[in-house]
């Protein structure tokens, strides 16, 4: 299945001059939106995930999926002060300032197993922060595992030494 035909692009937004991809159309798609989470859980090749870390807010569309099909345990990533319990934190550069990111501090035990997942690997500034929010937790990082990569923006860059898969690339 041509996944590509379920990407919208939209111009400009989230601001000028940004191309937006925008997956809705994929996931409003029965058909797309399953084989692409086949598709996805193919890419981890069968190995062993303790848990799916899982970015704010689009990487928890796939995130508990590719969970349960692992049986493995999801753990929501999110924005600063929208998680109840004992957190840390990572604060990363984006390209117009910085921004930071939580998770629970009981969410990941030392060595698990990690699969990081999101929608799109962009700059890389995300993943890498999350990267960094497990390894301090004491994961073992399996795979950073995306939908969709901008090749362009090199955000790989700043994962080097992790297992990357993207299943489309732009």
């Amino acid at each position: 299945m041509d996944f590509k035909n379920y990407i919208r692009d939209i111009d400009n937004f989230p601001s000028p001059g940004v191309g937006f991809k925008d997956i809705t159309p994929l996931l409003q798609d029965k058909t797309a939106f399953q084989e692409a989470a086949k598709a996805l859980l193919k890419m981890v090749d069968n190995q062993k995930i303790d848990k799916v870390v899982g970015m704010e807010s689009r990487g928890f569309f796939y995130g508990p999926i590719l969970a349960s099909e692992l049986k493995a345990g999801f753990v929501p990533v999110r924005k600063l002060g929208k998680l109840p319990a004992e957190t840390v934190a990572q604060t990363y550069k984006l390209e117009y300032g910085t921004d930071t990111l939580e998770m629970h501090k009981d969410s990941v035990q030392k060595g698990d197993r990690i699969l990081i997942h999101d929608d799109v690997l962009a700059t890389g500034g995300t993943a890498a922060a999350v990267c960094q929010l497990v390894e301090r937790l004491g994961g073992s990082i399996v795979q950073c595992n995306f939908l969709i990569e901008l090749d362009f923006l090199k955000g790989i860059e700043k994962l080097n030494g992790y297992d990357v898969r993207s299943l489309l690339h732009y």
